[in-house]
């Protein structure tokens, strides 16, 4: 049997081991947060790509200046319309970011031959769904009912977030017809050039480019 003292010892023992197991967890958690800044800092933020893109046609888009390591797209399932995606984009470094951010936002991204007005930013911490827990930060929550202090207030915020919600809605509806327009303006003078390709490829072919030149005595390259 334990004398006193022997239990005070073991006593002492454990609670040395364990602020020992919680030091060890706290430096573990900052040593994973560190490393998750790191990766955001590498990461751009993409949004309104078109539902066709893959992340391979991201990686090749960017293989002039980056070197894509990761692509995680990110859906909306909550909004009824098919809104284009967006997605996070993980490179080698913050200077391969930043050259993709300038690279997406001074130039035209293409897809089909279309140029699409993507939008590139550097991604925040809040953007990741698997980030981390920041050391020493503490959440609370509890549900609000009627009667508690603040309901109020709480339910005032409720419906403004529901109202704002349906101008949002309003407003990517009319930007999704905007698009649908633009869309079917650039399909229209694609097929326009191809079919000028076409009437250049058939005159070349048929020999009715020579007979025009000579009609009009313009010299050919290959004359």
């Amino acid at each position: 049997m334990a004398t006193s003292d022997e239990q005070d010892q073991k006593d002492q023992q454990d609670t040395k081991d364990e602020q020992q197991a919680h030091k060890d967890d706290d430096e573990q958690a900052e040593k994973e947060y560190a490393d998750f800044e790191a990766r955001v800092k590498r990461t751009i933020y993409i949004d309104h790509l078109s539902p066709l893109v893959t992340a391979q046609v991201i990686k090749a888009s960017l293989a002039q200046c980056a070197n894509v390591v990761s692509t995680e797209f990110i859906q909306n399932y909550t909004i009824q319309y098919e809104i284009p995606a967006a997605a996070l984009v993980e490179v080698d470094n913050e200077s391969q970011a930043q050259a993709a951010v300038d690279l997406m936002n001074n130039f035209p991204f293409m897809l089909g031959g279309m140029p699409r007005p993507v939008r590139a930013v550097f991604a925040k911490p809040e953007m990741f769904p698997d980030r981390p827990r920041k050391p020493g930060l503490k959440i609370e929550f509890s549900w609000v009912k009627q009667g508690d202090p603040g309901y109020d207030g709480m339910s005032k915020l409720k419906g403004l977030a529901r109202r704002q919600e349906a101008e949002n809605m309003a407003l990517i509806k009319n930007q999704l017809e905007e698009e649908k327009e633009l869309a079917a303006q650039q399909q229209e003078t694609l097929e326009a050039s191809n079919s000028k390709y076409d009437i250049l490829e058939k005159l070349m072919t048929d020999g009715d480019i020579t007979k025009l030149a000579q009609h009009y005595k313009v010299k050919l390259g290959d004359n």
